[in-house]
């Protein structure tokens, strides 16, 4: 299935790269998956993106492939995106191997350009430490977003991070709310 000759984790893959700001190096294809190479802004780290390509359940053969290729391409890291669903195995082996494994709910489409989507945003850890300072409290006692929440799925956000949450209000004009992301 294609959408204006894409396939779905390629318009995935490409949400992704956007809504994490990633600037990609290079798109590559390989025999049933395409492989996008990006630079994560901030840490200059280049990480892959692999989409693995109409398989209804990723097994290991699969991962093996996306492995060879981290080793031949140089690469500490990896976000596997695909329409099928994940091996235990896979699950047990891309924890172990910095990989990160997109589920099949993730969108085709930019979820932050929806009314009711209100903008989030990742705090520096100079924002984060002024903020619990200001506050006076730790991480654990702010309000909680876990990391499975499709808005924090799609900026990247990891737990142990705290957002801003930035909501158009008609009589606020605008309202800033932060969470604390937890697994």
């Amino acid at each position: 299935m294609s959408i204006k000759g894409q396939t779905v984790e390629e318009r995935k893959a490409e949400v992704l790269i956007k809504l994490r700001k990633y600037k990609l190096i290079k798109k590559e294809k390989f025999e049933g998956a395409f492989g996008y190479i990006v630079e994560i802004p901030g840490d200059k780290e280049k990480t892959l993106v692999w989409c693995i390509l109409g398989q209804a359940t990723v097994g290991i053969v699969a991962m093996n492939q996306l492995y060879k290729v981290l080793k031949e391409k140089e690469l500490e890291r990896a976000i596997v995106v695909t329409e099928g669903r994940y091996t235990h195995a896979v699950k047990q082996g891309a924890k172990k191997k910095n990989v990160e494994l997109l589920l099949k709910s993730f969108p085709v489409f930019d979820i932050f350009e929806h009314a009711l989507v209100p903008k989030h945003e990742i705090l520096t850890t100079k924002e984060r430490a002024d903020l619990l300072a200001k506050y006076k409290v730790k991480p654990y006692q702010m309000p909680q977003v876990t990391s499975t929440d499709p808005a924090v799925k799609a900026i990247g956000a990891k737990p142990g991070d705290v957002l801003r949450i930035i909501r158009k209000s008609s009589t606020a004009g605008e309202h800033i709310a932060y969470r604390y992301v937890v697994e």
